[in-house]
């Protein structure tokens, strides 16, 4: 349990599985104004670098992440939590468990995109050590829309931290 989660919340991180996609699609929908389609899921997970993890509280789905394994990071491509469970912590705990991951000899970084006019996601994603490294113009292909390119890094994090992975 974080500092942030109400204590009995009972969130269960894990892998994502087929089984999940109803769920994690019904998330993407509600999250996203140009959301992925359930193909666009499969072909991802199909790729031998790409992970799925879900939140699950109750037995059902109320959140999710897709990241990608690189030599030297771990890159976020999706991450969304049900509307009706925002600001409880779930975001929170499954970006500390991407953190675990990390370690300063091997992949020591997290980069994820996001959209400019997505403040919400810019002031989570701050509040828990990430910084805007560059803007990334005319970045999605849905809209002209800018991303700000930001980044974790492993080095930023207390040594006992580090360990606990």
């Amino acid at each position: 349990m974080t500092a942030f989660e109400p204590s009995g919340l009972g969130i269960h991180v894990r892998w994502m599985i087929r089984r999940d996609m109803p769920e994690v699609g019904t998330i993407e929908r509600e999250a996203f104004e140009f959301p992925w389609s359930e193909e666009d899921f499969t072909r991802c997970l199909r790729q031998r670098n790409c992970i799925g993890m879900v939140a699950e509280m109750a037995d059902s789905v109320v959140a999710f992440m897709i990241y990608e394994l690189h030599r030297s990071k771990l890159h976020v491509l999706n991450f969304a939590v049900l509307r009706s469970h925002r600001r409880l912590g779930i975001g929170t705990r499954m970006m500390e468990k991407l953190i675990g991951k990390l370690t300063p000899e091997r992949r020591g970084r997290i980069v994820l995109e996001v959209r400019e006019t997505n403040l919400p996601a810019q002031v989570f994603f701050r509040s828990l050590g990430f910084r805007a490294t560059s803007v990334l113009k005319d970045f999605y292909q849905d809209s002209t829309e800018d991303a700000y390119l930001m980044q974790f890094n492993a080095d930023a994090l207390p040594v006992e931290r580090r360990m606990a992975g």
